[in-house]
């Protein structure tokens, strides 16, 4: 578990189901993510919550839930994805929709990057987000991460092709 002032990171348990379901249901959602299918099949975040328990068994991912510390509840999800020969992270995130604007986002990237160095011992974490999608990309810049790149038409989503952009940092950047 991580605490920040207004949030607590927390691993995913089948009680979470409902709240993701509903949460991750909402298109504005799910257009930001690779992942999120629209719309969203009802039942199938008891399965997402166990192949994400599953992958954190075989050391493939780092997966917690956001929870705001004032109301105990739910409102999106974190993760790293791991490259444990590389010593590297690769950052995902999404904020229910009622909750976009107001920093939870960068807190919980912010805990997650700080909890990726010093626990995880990485070397670097790193983050796409669709160059569409100002809100996530600025997370990024907030925290500290490095742009590296756009990748021109690199994702086909909800019928588009999608350019995304590229944000890192390296352990000997953070101070």
């Amino acid at each position: 578990m991580i605490k920040t002032n207004r949030l607590v990171l927390r691993k995913p348990t089948i009680k979470d189901a409902d709240q993701i379901e509903l949460l991750a249901s909402d298109y504005d959602v799910a257009k930001t993510t690779l992942t999120i299918p629209h719309p969203y099949p009802s039942g199938s975040a008891i399965d997402f919550i166990n192949s994400m328990l599953d992958g954190e068994k075989e050391g493939k991912i780092i997966i917690y839930t956001i929870v705001e510390r004032c109301s105990n509840v739910l409102i999106g999800l974190i993760n790293l994805t791991l490259s444990s020969a590389h010593q590297r992270g690769e950052l995902g995130y999404w904020i229910g929709k009622p909750y976009w604007g107001k920093g939870y986002g960068t807190e919980a990237t912010k805990a997650m990057i700080d909890y990726g160095f010093a626990q995880l011992h990485l070397n670097k974490i790193f983050a796409q987000a669709f160059a569409n999608n100002p809100g996530s990309w600025r997370i990024m810049e907030k925290v500290g991460m490095t742009y590296e790149g756009t990748l021109k038409q690199h994702f086909f989503r909800f019928g588009e092709f999608i350019d995304v952009v590229n944000y890192g940092l390296l352990r000997e950047d953070v101070r």
